[in-house]
């Protein structure tokens, strides 16, 4: 196997705020992985919020892919290649994902299959909700009614003038709306304004309205709040849902902060196993890491694979979305491919 990765810049149609920070533009990773004359890629999207930068994704594919390619030819080998990441380095989940979620797409490519078939994934058409940042109240109704093909919205909060927003988007719309706070509430204000969109009605969940590490919040909020409570930057791998037990009803799966595909379906299994609702979500990424998220979407039950379709250009083509659903084709492997070919930056020690 030949391992290389490419830094692309990628910007937003508009800025994209959250509670805590605004995205216009950032850099992203490219993992390339050939075999055979078969090419598999994968997306490694730094987070900085869990500690995950450019510089560090860079930095473990520079000491991984030697290990890697001198110690493993075979890209099915995965499951060895996967905990071989692992021992290299216990975190950077971003660099792991796009290393395995390459070595999937090279797989179905050289199978000839796509990888939802490849791990036994229905391919039904899997409705997803679009994403609209905090901004100006009408600038954020423009923007609902600007993808008004959806059928279900979610919209960011964290910002004093949270009241008025959730009243102007449930009146703007009557289609479901998830809410997602990024973590700037305490529990007493996050139980108020979320008994006021129980009032309201028409809001499926609230999604991590607390700080990841305040499950004492997270356990008044479960035992009152009449919507259920689904944590994101609570929960980043497998082994963090145990200690959530009680205190949340479901949990948020990334790619990007899990390690890749093996490891969101071991996280979709053990939520399954204790009762915990899943959602799929991912970063403001590329149609490479979306259409990765894709293939194991039908197996969740709330589904927020959207970032692609913030980006003012998306580098890669391939994964339909009509109508708000995004559809599984026949493609192999993971259905897209670059518009144009990345180029190759090679690790010094090759």
């Amino acid at each position: 196997m030949k391992i290389s990765y490419d830094v692309i810049h990628i910007r937003v149609k508009r800025p994209f705020a959250i509670s805590r920070d605004v995205t216009v533009e950032k850099d992203t990773v490219i993992v390339r992985i050939e075999h055979d004359g078969v090419v598999g890629f994968g997306e490694a999207i730094p987070y900085p919020y869990y500690g995950d930068h450019i510089e560090a994704v860079k930095g473990f594919l520079d000491i991984a892919i030697p290990i890697i390619q001198s110690e493993f030819e075979d890209p099915f080998d995965t499951k060895r290649i996967e905990a071989r990441l692992h021992e290299i380095a216990g975190r950077n989940f971003p660099a792991k994902a796009g290393i395995m979620d390459a070595l999937y797409d090279l797989i179905g490519k050289i199978l000839d299959i796509p990888v939802w078939k490849l791990i036994g994934v229905p391919s039904e058409p899997i409705k997803t909700s679009y994403t609209i940042g905090l901004g100006e109240i009408d600038e954020m109704i423009d923007d609902m009614q600007n993808h008004r093909d959806f059928e279900v919205f979610k919209i960011k909060l964290g910002r004093p003038n949270d009241y008025d927003i959730i009243k102007a988007m449930r009146d703007a719309t009557n289609k479901p709306i998830r809410v997602d706070a990024n973590a700037a509430w305490d529990a007493k204000e996050a139980l108020k304004k979320i008994e006021f969109m129980a009032e309201l009605g028409g809001f499926e969940f609230v999604e991590q309205p607390l700080h990841p590490n305040d499950f004492q919040g997270l356990k008044f909020l479960k035992e009152r709040s009449p919507l259920p409570i689904v944590v994101d930057e609570s929960v980043l791998t497998s082994t963090d849902i145990p200690r959530l037990l009680g205190y949340t009803d479901g949990i948020n799966i990334k790619l990007a902060k899990s390690g890749g595909i093996p490891e969101a379906i071991r996280m979709i299994e053990i939520a399954r196993a204790h009762n915990l609702k899943v959602m799929l979500g991912c970063m403001v990424e590329t149609g490479l890491g979306v259409a990765a998220a894709a293939q194991i979407a039908p197996l969740v039950d709330y589904v927020d694979l959207d970032g692609n379709i913030l980006l003012a250009e998306d580098p890669f083509v391939g994964l339909p979305v009509k109508d708000g659903y995004i559809h599984l084709t026949d493609k192999p492997g993971l259905g897209v491919e670059p518009k144009q070919k990345p180029q190759e930056v090679q690790n010094e020690q090759l």
